[in-house]
């Protein structure tokens, strides 16, 4: 933990929230500076205006990191995709405004600011646990042969697709075989991004055949994320090697994603999932209807109500304390029980239905709805305490990633294995900000996973103390 940097350095996260408190009778304006506000505290904690940046690598290489990546996606996703639901609020489709007579619902414009509002004191929140606990001057205190790195990632990537595939025998293992499978894809999408400019054909070759396969099954999923993700991933890693390269095609890429992968998941799961179609042939139906759309399609409602989870949080926000009182530390103690194998407690409630029970009681679903809607991360956080349990969750989520990271990389020896690996390949729910049993169960057990990969790199000789270390001990 820093103690050199003054706390006033961090208030500086928190102007554009108490500025956005400060005009909350201007729904409008308060909301603006709000939304504005993360794209502040992206610029003040990216350029290091408020804590200096690790030095030990240059940007590129150290994208992976919590203040970078899980930033951007995590914060990026929950604050800056609301736009578009603010603009429907307003009375706009596709950017145009529907009629000057348009009558603009005052309750649901104020709801919308209160949220904005409340998004944007989790990013400062979680930023601030983040750069707490962020040591620029992290010294590994193990590290390994560092000229065999890419055989070590490639021999890393077969033996957890292996284990990954042989765990799925296994009922009661089935987390630790997810677990693995993704960090699998991360060890071979990482040596991917190492063999290309070493020019290894068969590593190149291997790896782009597992690369390709979680493509498609990211694509027959029925979800976007994982096809988002593995673009990102693959972008990020290529990217210290091949900068225009990558700027030229995945950010294009990405943004094609974004607006024709709407229409193909609404047209894969009509068939896949309504009319029981093969999936294989529904991915390939998908992709005809997505390719033959008429000019006039507009995925408006999918940005409006898909891409930002501002609508279902304003209906936990209309609903508590109102007419449903907090929940305190009920949810975190649900929590830590969701921690518990079942095999050692066979009669363990169904985790899914315990979430699921506040989402009913707040009224978001019905409970006779096949859809899911489970809470995020912000929600369960303000359903335990409002603005300050906000305040709280969201610090310690951010410092518990921070921790973790660097845990990784005093353990495997820096960035590389520490940071792009273990803590990517392990800990992606940090991405996403799921409901509190789904994040703590999730993060508990890849830590599990993290110390045991250890121990075996250990015990095989393969990770080394450092000689600061060998010759302290």
């Amino acid at each position: 933990m820093d103690n050199q940097i003054s706390i006033e350095r961090y208030l500086i996260l928190f102007i554009p929230w108490i500025l956005a408190l400060l005009c909350i009778e201007h729904p409008i304006l308060s909301y603006l500076l709000a939304w504005s506000g993360s794209f502040f505290i992206f610029y003040v904690t990216l350029t290091g205006r408020i804590k200096p940046l690790p030095n030990d690598l240059s940007i590129a290489e150290q994208l992976m990191r919590p203040i970078f990546l899980v930033q951007f996606i995590f914060a990026g996703y929950m604050c800056c995709t609301s736009i578009f639901y603010f603009l429907d609020v307003l009375g706009y489709i596709d950017f145009n405004e529907l009629s000057n007579a348009y009558l603009i619902d005052p309750e649901k414009l104020k709801l919308t600011a209160q949220c904005q509002r409340y998004y944007c004191l989790a990013h400062a929140s979680f930023v601030s646990g983040i750069l707490v606990f962020m040591n620029p001057s992290l010294e590994p205190k193990y590290t390994y042969d560092r000229p065999q790195l890419s055989k070590l990632i490639f021999k890393m990537t077969l033996i957890t697709l292996a284990i990954s595939y042989s765990l799925t025998f296994f009922t009661g293992l089935a987390q630790f075989s997810h677990q693995l499978n993704t960090l699998s894809f991360i060890a071979a999408t990482l040596a991917l991004a190492f063999a290309i400019p070493e020019r290894k054909i068969w590593s190149t070759t291997f790896c782009l055949f597992i690369y390709g396969f979680n493509a498609y099954q990211a694509l027959i999923s029925g979800f976007k994320e994982p096809i988002i993700l593995s673009v990102l991933i693959l972008g990020v890693f290529l990217y210290p090697n091949y900068k225009k390269l990558v700027s030229l095609t995945f950010i294009p890429l990405l943004l094609l994603l974004f607006i024709f992968l709407p229409t193909y998941n609404r047209i894969f799961r009509e068939q896949a999932w309504s009319d029981n179609v093969a999936a294989e042939q529904a991915g390939i139906l998908a992709l005809e209807g997505t390719l033959d759309q008429d000019e006039t399609d507009s995925n408006w409602s999918f940005f409006t109500y898909r891409l930002s989870e501002i609508d279902m949080f304003s209906k936990y926000v209309q609903s508590t304390p109102i007419y449903i009182d907090y929940y305190g530390f009920d949810l975190l103690q649900q929590s830590l029980l969701s921690v518990i194998p079942r095999a050692v407690w066979p009669s363990k409630p169904i985790t899914e239905q315990l979430v699921m029970e506040r989402v009913y009681k707040a009224g978001v679903i019905n409970r006779g709805s096949k859809a899911s809607a489970k809470p995020a991360f912000i929600v369960d956080a303000y359903l335990s305490g409002g603005s300050l349990g906000i305040f709280i969750c969201l610090f310690f989520y951010g410092a518990i990633a921070q921790l973790i990271a660097n845990k990784a990389e005093s353990l495997f020896g820096g960035y590389t294995l520490g940071t792009a690996l273990l803590f990517t390949g392990l800990f992606q729910i940090f991405w996403r900000g799921q409901s509190f049993e789904f994040l703590i169960n999730s993060v508990f057990w890849s830590y599990i996973s993290m110390l045991l990969i250890f121990n075996i790199l250990r015990f095989t000789n393969i990770l080394k103390l450092t000689y600061n270390e060998h010759f302290t001990n």
